[in-house]
């Protein structure tokens, strides 16, 4: 699927796609007795219609379909395989904008082309400004370089800071997921 970045419907309907949850909220219920009701898209050949399991076999049927950690998701076959002689012919050279890290470069040394090594992760900054054009970066007020000199994690403080701020402590809830989309 492809759609151009003015193309607004398109591109919702492909995130909505994309980000949609593994099971709809509307086919899965918890009955009388605490067991777990999961309503099939399509009845089975012998008009079995709902599943019904305990909510422990539900979080093992559900924990199953985690793919393990580091585990590529997508497998290339042919001459798209990792391995295949016409790679090189058919796969387009990488970007030179996204450097290399070795043990001799960190990612502040941005100055200097990077040398043969990991490639490099984008940081936080960056991939904001790419995704929201935030530019985390510099100061809004005076342009001078800003950097990360804490992370406040405990709760407590984070509360604390956001109630003296006149900010709601409490995140926003969290929406259902939508109903699939037609395309």
């Amino acid at each position: 699927v492809r759609c151009h970045a003015n193309e607004r419907l398109k591109l919702e309907r492909l995130c909505r796609y994309i980000t949609r949850p593994a099971l709809a909220n509307d086919r899965v219920k918890v009955n009388e007795q605490g067991q777990v009701e999961l309503k099939l898209k399509t009845p089975w050949r012998d008009g079995t219609t709902h599943h019904v399991m305990s909510p422990l076999e539900f979080m093992q049927r559900l924990a199953a379909l985690v793919p393990r950690p580091r585990l590529h998701l997508i497998r290339f076959h042919g001459v798209l395989a990792p391995n295949a002689k016409w790679r090189s012919k058919v796969v387009p050279d990488a970007p030179n904008e996204i450097g290399t890290l070795t043990a001799t470069t960190s990612p502040t040394d941005s100055q200097e082309p990077p040398e043969q090594g990991r490639p490099m992760r984008l940081g936080w900054a960056k991939l904001l400004k790419r995704v929201f054009n935030l530019d985390l970066t510099h100061c809004p007020h005076c342009g001078g370089e800003l950097r990360i000199i804490a992370a406040i994690l405990q709760r407590q403080v984070v509360e604390k800071i956001l109630n003296h701020l006149g900010l709601d402590p409490e995140p926003p809830p969290r929406a259902p997921a939508h109903g699939q989309m037609a395309f």
